[in-house]
């Protein structure tokens, strides 16, 4: 079941930079985020802009007072605020915005999603054109259950991931409301809408496994 999940929540992981992993669960994709986007940056062409693991194309656009860690790629016509600080390492394909305030680690984000502002997204793939409002979080670690591993229910059966912190799986066109948390753990179908202030919460406490 999980080989697919990439594809069937995004269809268009095939023909993306990513292509080689799309029968990875993305849990595993987040897990080694920093080398994957190392990968990425050997391919990239003169369109980028590359110092200290950071690309950055020529028609994005960084305010002043973003934090930019590498691993890092700010594809075409993006959008990085002010104060906003992307670490971990994080691909952004074309078309997104990171906004004011907002933070993403070791996340991937497929063309046109957006991050409002004053945002966290950690250990987290997103698909295409995917909005979250403002102070809507996508958490990546059980601060309740300490040293669990994250898992849980999807499609009727549990699925452990093996890894202490994964956000979630967001599909194309998901729109989050303003304050809305997503739990660590989380598959959210294409088109998926979580009301402001809603919490999505798949997880699986340890003494249910």
């Amino acid at each position: 079941m999980t080989a697919s999940l990439l594809v069937r929540h995004i269809p268009a992981f095939p023909a993306s930079a990513l292509a080689d992993l799309a029968a990875e669960p993305p849990w595993a994709l987040t897990a080694a985020a920093g080398d994957v986007v190392r990968r990425l940056l050997a391919r990239l062409g003169a369109d980028f802009t590359v110092a200290d693991a950071v690309a950055v194309h020529r028609s994005a656009r960084i305010e002043p007072g973003a934090v930019l860690k590498g691993p890092l790629i700010v594809g075409p016509r993006c959008f990085v605020g002010h104060g906003a600080t992307l670490r971990g390492g994080a691909w952004l394909e074309e078309a997104c915005t990171i906004g004011p305030g907002a933070e993403l680690k070791a996340s991937f984000l497929f063309a046109g999603t957006a991050l409002a502002h004053f945002n966290f997204v950690g250990e987290s793939v997103l698909g295409r054109g995917v909005n979250l409002e403002a102070g809507a979080v996508i958490a990546n670690h059980r601060n309740e259950w300490p040293g669990a591993t994250v898992a849980f229910r999807h499609d009727g059966a549990t699925i452990e991931t093996g890894c202490p912190k994964f956000g979630a799986l967001v599909g194309d066109r998901a729109r989050l409301g303003a304050n809305a948390v997503v739990a660590p753990g989380a598959i959210l179908s294409p088109g998926t809408v979580v009301p402001r202030l809603g919490l999505v919460d798949q997880g699986v406490s340890p003494d249910l496994r």
